[in-house]
C-alpha cells in the first residue's frame, strides 16, 4: 500500500449553488449543494462580518458592536470571491468582509 492510499481524503465542504438577495434587499437566500435552502438577514451578515475592521486580528475578539447594526440594513451588492466565498456591500457602505461558504453555512443555522 502506498503512502497516498493511506491518506484520508478531506470531507468536502458545502457549497452554495445559488444565492439571491430578497426583493427588499434585507436578506440573502442560499441554495446549498445538498438541497438545503437557507435565509440570512443582511443585519445578521453584517453583525458577523469577519473582516479586520470588525474582528481584532490578534485576539479574534469582535470589535463591531452588533447592537449598532440597524435592523433595516440592506445588501446593495454581492459578488463571488473565487469558488469559495461571497463579498457584500451593505447599505452602511461596509464592504471589506469576505464570507467563505463555511461561515455562510454556519450563519444560516445549517450543519455542514
Amino acid at each position: 500500500m502506498s503512502f497516498w492510499d493511506r491518506i484520508k481524503p478531506a470531507d468536502r465542504e458545502a457549497t452554495a449553488l445559488e444565492y439571491q438577495p430578497s426583493e427588499d434587499q434585507q436578506s440573502l437566500t442560499l441554495s446549498w449543494d445538498d438541497g438545503t435552502l437557507a435565509r440570512i438577514t443582511a443585519q445578521h451578515l453584517r453583525q458577523q462580518c469577519p473582516c479586520a475592521a470588525c474582528v481584532d486580528e490578534w485576539t479574534s475578539k469582535r470589535t463591531l458592536d452588533p447592537g449598532k447594526v440597524p435592523a433595516d440594513l440592506k445588501l446593495l451588492q454581492l459578488a463571488p470571491v473565487g469558488n469559495y466565498a461571497l463579498a457584500f456591500v451593505f447599505s452602511d457602505q461596509h464592504n471589506t468582509g469576505i464570507y467563505p461558504w463555511r461561515l455562510l453555512r454556519a450563519l444560516s443555522g445549517s450543519p455542514g
